[in-house]
């Protein structure tokens, strides 16, 4: 043998002759197409940034969505929680949801959309035993009842200064002597929210279930009326 492949003209022997020959004569340059299939797909600058800044737009509703599905979750924890605290409704109990408007500004309600924060409440009735409910009316044959207390709760989960306590004051009722306003504040971003209560004067004693306290984003203040009791 000469040790000359035939096909190629090159020695077997020299590896990288035979590459190089092996390129010229199979044509391993790829070859140019002046034509473009009608459905091949082509991506030019501008349509690969759209389509990454419509990639980030599904994603930044992707994230919202899921967030906004957190905070009901907290907000649905957190009002579930208030209700465990006051424990199933008696029969002397009722719901008072019924707030009133007021006629308030912020100062800081330029930096923040005040909100009505929610609540859950209950009225308390029972009997009062005053002289002439005793001189009409006995244990077999009661009087009506009559309001006794409340028990208000209020949720202020997104208070922007966590350390803040929210409060509440009372003032008297212009068209009706029989009644008071309490308003209870907390800050942004809730507004003030007020109900109408009976002007009587309150327990502040434990021993009445008087309590008035903030935890863990709910406002509890449950007091009862001072009141007369039926003795034999």
């Amino acid at each position: 043998s000469s040790g000359i492949n035939a096909e190629y003209g090159v020695k077997k022997d020299n590896p990288v002759d035979q590459c190089e020959q092996e390129y010229e004569d199979m044509c391993y340059t790829p070859i140019r197409h002046d034509t473009i299939e009608t459905d091949a797909l082509i991506y030019t600058e501008s349509k690969i940034s759209r389509e990454i800044e419509e990639m980030r737009a599904q994603i930044a509703v992707i994230k919202k969505s899921s967030k906004e599905k957190t905070e009901q979750e907290r907000d649905l924890n957190v009002e579930e929680r208030g209700l465990a605290l006051m424990g199933d409704a008696t029969e002397d109990e009722e719901l008072f949801n019924c707030d009133i408007q007021l006629d308030t500004t912020y100062s800081w309600a330029d930096k923040y959309k005040p909100r009505k924060p929610r609540f859950y409440n209950r009225v308390h009735t029972g009997y009062e035993w005053n002289k002439y409910n005793q001189t009409h009316y006995d244990q077999d044959n009661p009087p009506p009842k009559i309001v006794q207390g409340y028990k208000f709760n209020i949720f202020y989960q997104d208070l922007i200064d966590p350390t803040s306590t929210p409060t509440y004051k009372l003032k008297k009722c212009p068209e009706d002597k029989d009644f008071k306003i309490l308003t209870i504040s907390a800050g942004p971003p809730y507004e003030d929210i007020a109900f109408k209560v009976l002007n009587r004067e309150w327990e502040y004693s434990n021993r009445y279930s008087f309590k008035s306290q903030y935890s863990q984003g709910i406002f509890q203040l449950w007091f009862q009326f001072k009141r007369y009791r039926y003795r034999r």
